[in-house]
């Protein structure tokens, strides 16, 4: 019953490392009714402390100690990443000021020396684990804020790259799909999950520079004149001009794939006539991706494929138009691929 009332106990927690029985006891007296104490007679027993149970919220860690010191301790613990953020406290006899400074210098939040006075070691816990408590909830708010403008700025680009479509007859679905394809492509090639979705996110922007082609040839219901046809290639370098900015990986990312995504592998697209892989991933991917969705979809001027006629397509265009490797990726997810077909579909 016991052990279930300390589970629910919310006091602060503050870990005491060290080897003295007395110090302990002081320690233990000064804290218990308002804190939850903690205790490790050495650096062994500290990280068992810190790394095999609930971490401490706060450590008051004692220097000389049998085995590791506590300089030793305070270091380990401030370059790992589970433990970086909890405020260390030396509390020791070493009274020098160049070994307050070395125990500053290893990351520790404040250096009391012994004897110590029992109002001082209480006031300077309370302001550290205010301060502590502060930082976490700025890092919250920050990382929230992050996430919010991530998003925002994500769809932004999702609209951008709708607006593309919607010029150039196609719906918003499609750069939806080809989005989704793009993600499981890349997962299945190994690319990370944060690439990935930094590879969807982008996608969408793949034709962004069709906003800079005249309506007259990009909406023209008949053949393209060569002439005309000229003008269309111009649409990646449009689009690359448009998505310049460096600073941002998502908009580089996004200016890759506008740029090269009608790269062929056999060194035959445009505008660069790039081969192999010397056209960057992405922008391999996310065309196989356009491509399928664009060839199993039916459009006021076309039939839709089948899925088979498709896969048959690429299989005939490998080391050709497609990447081999991403035409084998597509096909290991077709399964997934055809749930986000069929989810998203048209009607």
């Amino acid at each position: 019953m016991q052990d279930m009332l300390n589970d629910h106990d919310q006091r602060p927690r503050i870990l005491i490392v060290d080897d003295s029985h007395l110090n302990i006891s002081v320690l233990l007296g000064l804290l218990k009714s308002d804190y939850k104490t903690l205790i490790a007679k050495d650096g062994q027993q500290a990280f068992y402390r810190v790394f095999g149970e609930q971490p401490p919220d706060l450590i008051l860690l004692d220097i000389m100690m049998p085995g590791i010191d506590g300089y030793e301790v305070c270091r380990q613990l401030k370059q790992d990443p589970r433990s970086k953020h909890i405020p260390v406290i030396f509390v020791s006899a070493m009274s020098q000021v160049a070994d307050e400074e070395k125990g500053l210098s290893l990351g520790a939040v404040d250096y009391i020396s012994k004897p110590f006075s029992p109002p001082l070691i209480l006031a300077r816990i309370k302001t550290h684990l205010a301060l502590a408590s502060q930082n976490r909830e700025l890092e919250r708010q920050v990382l929230r804020r992050t996430e919010e403008l991530d998003r925002s700025r994500k769809d932004l680009i999702r609209r951008l790259g709708l607006a593309a479509e919607y010029k150039d007859n196609e719906t918003g679905l499609h750069v939806q799909r080809m989005a989704e394809y793009t993600r499981l492509i890349a997962l299945e090639m190994g690319v990370s999950e944060t690439d990935a979705d930094t590879l969807a996110a982008a996608a969408p922007m793949h034709d962004i520079g069709k906003l800079g082609i005249p309506d007259a040839i990009l909406c023209k219901p008949g053949r393209l004149t060569e002439e005309e046809f000229e003008t269309i290639k111009d649409h990646p370098g449009i689009g690359a001009r448009i998505l310049d900015n460096p600073d941002s990986e998502l908009l580089r990312v996004a200016r890759e794939i506008a740029l090269y995504h009608h790269e062929k592998w056999d060194g035959t697209g445009y505008p660069a006539g790039l081969t192999g892989e010397d056209i960057p991933l992405s922008a391999r991917i996310a065309s196989l991706a356009d491509v399928f969705d664009a060839l199993v979809s039916e459009r006021p001027y076309k039939q839709a494929w089948t899925v088979p006629e498709a896969i048959s397509l690429f299989e005939e265009q490998k080391s050709k138009h497609f990447d081999p490797n991403v035409v084998n990726a597509f096909k290991r997810v077709l399964p997934k691929v055809l749930e986000v077909k069929e989810r998203m579909k048209e009607y």
